[in-house]
């Protein structure tokens, strides 16, 4: 099994973003290769499910953050290494015997393009084997007792392989002769191109945890401690949202007791940053990512499924309210099967009438009740559900996010407090912006002709 979500919750919390623009993964791809950047959106596409992988990923970034480690390869190296490593038709290969007269004076005039291609390829491999050799070497002791010390023990091992040996006998330099190109070319194009590999996938992966903890040292996140799934507990300690400069933070936690928050206030109080926030941090602490907060430990989810920016479809003639119910029925199947969910839904059943968004609101929210194994945000300005199922369920908690007033402007705090708010100001902006005003001024200078 794995880690499920949607595409819905991949959009709602902006994961990737349109063409990737200031979007979660791009706040940690620092990335210094193509083949870290394809292998850090691998690991946002997919989220571990496993309490001890997730805790020795983040063990190994957290790692890499003490350490100061820098990568220590050029960028273009790997450019040059996986254009010629993709190549791998027999016909292309370096022999002593090419090394003709036609060959030296094509060279000596810069022409011989397919043997620069081939010597920048081989020069290019030669050197990323070189460099993290010497790595392994400089950072055997201090990995050792650390998460990472098996990842490296593995790398390590293919690097003293027997095969790869004749390579490192050959000095790096920036112009290998035809007969170093071309034995190097035999051994690490053809021979051990399986162990060159998966060396470069090592190497790529040293690239993520490298950027991923420069970005936790730049921004100040922490490490969230995986906890097993039969605890069901969340505790974050001053969470917020990692693209908000300013943000407010929020600490709240999550058990069997009290698995289900319910929440409330009006409009521009902070609802939706904060279940976007909470959402992020629980993506990415699957991951084993740092989070944007002070402190969190969580039980292990088999999922994270969010409604918050839930669009009409149209194209099938769906009102929002079916879209909405639907929506619901999708989470309804996941539950039915007993799998240990999150799940966020912002200002539910707002698609319908108050009766009958009151009426669902209160009987959705019962039954998400009784799926204690399960883990619940539930948003809403029908603060008259809640007094209902304040009566009827004793593991909800009601949490509201205030309004407060300087005259007759209104203001937020973005801090959590706990019951259930009344706050109701949209009429209140509405004259503030002198919007019926501006109405009946017009109604009276355009009389009807």
């Amino acid at each position: 099994m794995s880690f499920i979500t949607d595409k819905q919750t991949l959009d709602d919390l902006n994961i990737f973003g349109k063409r990737g623009h200031n979007s979660v993964y791009a706040l940690f791809n620092r990335t210094g290769t193509r083949g870290g950047a394809e292998l850090l959106e691998q690991m946002f596409r997919y989220p571990l499910d496993n309490a001890d992988a997730i805790n020795r990923r983040s063990g190994i970034i957290r790692f890499f953050q003490q350490s100061k480690t820098q990568f220590p390869f050029r960028s273009d190296w790997f450019d040059a290494a996986e254009h010629y490593l993709s190549n791998t038709d027999d016909r292309s290969r370096l022999g002593g015997e090419t090394d003709s007269l036609g060959r030296k004076f094509r060279s000596m005039i810069g022409s011989d393009t397919e043997y620069e291609l081939l010597h920048k390829g081989a020069s290019a491999v030669h050197h990323i084997l070189c460099n993290l050799k010497d790595f392994a070497a400089s950072i055997k002791s201090a990995a050792d007792g650390t998460p990472y010390k098996q990842e490296l023990d593995e790398m390590t091992k293919l690097l003293e392989a027997e095969e790869l040996q004749p390579a490192f006998k050959i000095k790096p330099g920036n112009k290998l002769s035809f007969q170093d190109t071309s034995f190097l070319d035999k051994l690490l194009r053809f021979q051990q191109i399986d162990k060159v590999k998966k060396l470069l996938y090592y190497i790529y992966n040293l690239d993520v945890y490298i950027s991923v903890a420069n970005v936790a040292t730049a921004r100040n996140f922490v490490f969230p401690e995986a906890l097993e799934t039969s605890l069901h507990t969340i505790r974050i300690t001053n969470v917020y949202h990692p693209h908000l400069e300013g943000a407010v933070p929020n600490s709240i936690t999550i058990t069997p007791d009290s698995n289900i928050i319910f929440l409330t206030g009006a409009n521009m109080a902070g609802k939706s940053t904060f279940m976007k926030s909470l959402g992020i941090a629980l993506f990415l602490a699957h991951m084993g990512f740092p989070v944007a907060a002070e402190k969190m430990e969580f039980s292990v989810r088999e999922g994270l499924f969010t409604t918050i920016n839930l669009p009409d479809n149209l194209n099938l003639g769906y009102s929002h309210f079916y879209v909405e119910v639907l929506r619901v029925k999708k989470m309804a199947e996941f539950l039915r099967q007993g799998k240990n969910l999150f799940i966020i839904f912002d200002e539910l059943f707002r698609g319908t009438n108050v009766k009958d968004a009151y009426e669902a609101t209160v009987a959705i929210t019962g039954a998400f009740a009784k799926k204690r194994n399960c883990m619940f945000i539930v948003s809403t300005h029908i603060m008259e559900a809640g007094d209902t199922l304040r009566e009827m369920h004793k593991n909800i908690r009601f949490l509201y996010l205030p309004t407060k007033m300087n005259g007759t402007h209104p203001y937020y705090t973005y801090t959590l407090e706990e019951g259930i708010t009344a706050d109701r100001h949209g009429m209140i902006i509405i004259n503030n912006e002198g919007i019926l005003d501006i109405l009946k001024k017009g109604l009276t200078e355009t009389p009807v002709k």
